[in-house]
């Protein structure tokens, strides 16, 4: 019995690296790739809706391959479970995802990053004000240590432009609703949502028609006389930016499935608190790709990071009282990792004096 039971740990823990690893490359991937795009083709609200609908159509396609292999019909929500239940979700994911695109017209990756965190703060206050998460003050102290660490780590090192903060941080508001309401809609067993591509085909369509007006009203006249699609002259940029929005279109649809999938087998909450250390690879990556200097307040910050990450983790193993001492030990480790790099900067800082 004890051995099946460890088994069943190691599996659980090998399969929560292997999503949150296939999460890490299409979250990373896509961030770099959308803001390479943007440097030429400035509508992100378009290619937002082109994501969108590549992402339902794959989508589709899976789900009749799967009912072809397996049999068994579909899962189609009724009228009424499709506008009360997945519309909010559907208005606030379309938002958020247009909206983080639209700021990166206007900020570098670091502060998108930097400001992208503070999802974490509201995804906390939603799933405690939706009770997926029972309050409990640690959870609050590793939630500061992880957006403190991050801002430090970003400290110094951004160019802040306020038009794309606010639309940033907008969006990190609309993203914790976002993913609090697709725990509550995945975990429903009633729904029937509980794969990640029938999710994907009941949402797309709600995203589609609540992002298009704002498209309409900021892009449409501009993208309808752009030479880049529909103005277009030579048919050489018109494959450029078609085979470029399709790219990004697969790269969507792998990032919507592996989100959807984590939140599925885990938490909106986990999912937010793995994608810190996401964001602060995207950061070494954009500091290694564009030449960003890191300070030691910027590593400090990382060490920060680190310490609230391994907290949640020692949180999320304390099932029961007698497991708590784990917590104890991880906070003890993490005030020592602390002193320790806190130590390390003001000597550094004093030697430079």
């Amino acid at each position: 019995k004890n051995r099946s039971s460890v088994q069943a740990s190691i599996y659980r823990g090998l399969r929560l690296i292997g999503l949150v690893l296939f999460y890490y490359i299409f979250s990373i991937g896509i961030t770099f790739y959308n803001k390479w795009l943007m440097t030429d083709f400035r509508y992100p609200l378009f290619m937002t809706l082109v994501h969108i609908t590549i992402i339902f159509s794959l989508s589709a396609a899976t789900r009749r391959i799967l009912h072809s292999w397996t049999g068994k019909p579909r899962i189609i929500l009724n009228w009424a479970d499709y506008l009360q239940r997945v519309a909010p979700t559907a208005l606030a994911t379309a938002l958020d995802i247009g909206l983080s695109n639209w700021s990166l017209l206007f900020i570098t990756i670091s502060l998108y990053t930097m400001t992208k965190t503070s999802a974490v703060l509201f995804i906390l206050f939603f799933s405690l004000a939706f009770k997926l998460e029972e309050p409990n003050p640690l959870l609050i102290i590793v939630v500061l240590l992880i957006s403190g660490g991050l801002f430090m780590f970003t400290f110094e090192s951004t160019q802040f432009n306020l038009e794309g903060f606010v639309m940033v941080l907008l969006a990190s508001f609309l993203g914790g609703i976002r993913w609090t309401l697709t725990q509550v809609l995945m975990q429903k067993a009633e729904l029937g949502l509980q794969n990640p591509v029938d999710a994907l085909y009941h949402i797309q369509p709600l995203m589609f028609i609540g992002l298009f007006p704002l498209f309409q009203y900021n892009e449409g006249l501009r993208l309808s006389t752009s030479d880049k699609l529909f103005r277009v002259t030579e048919l050489s940029p018109f494959l450029h930016s078609v085979l470029a929005l399709f790219s990004g279109g697969l790269l969507a649809f792998g990032l919507s499935f592996s989100e959807f999938l984590l939140v599925s087998y885990t938490s909106s909450l986990t999912l937010s608190i793995a994608g810190i250390f996401k964001e602060v690879s995207t950061l070494l990556l954009a500091a290694f790709l564009m030449g960003d200097k890191v300070s030691p307040l910027n590593w400090l910050g990382f060490a920060v990071c680190l310490c609230g990450i391994s907290l949640h983790v020692g949180l999320k193993a304390c099932k029961s009282k007698s497991k708590c001492n784990l917590v104890l030990l991880n906070i003890k480790r993490a005030v020592s990792s602390m002193k320790s790099i806190c130590d390390l900067f003001f000597a550094h800082n004093y030697s430079e004096n």
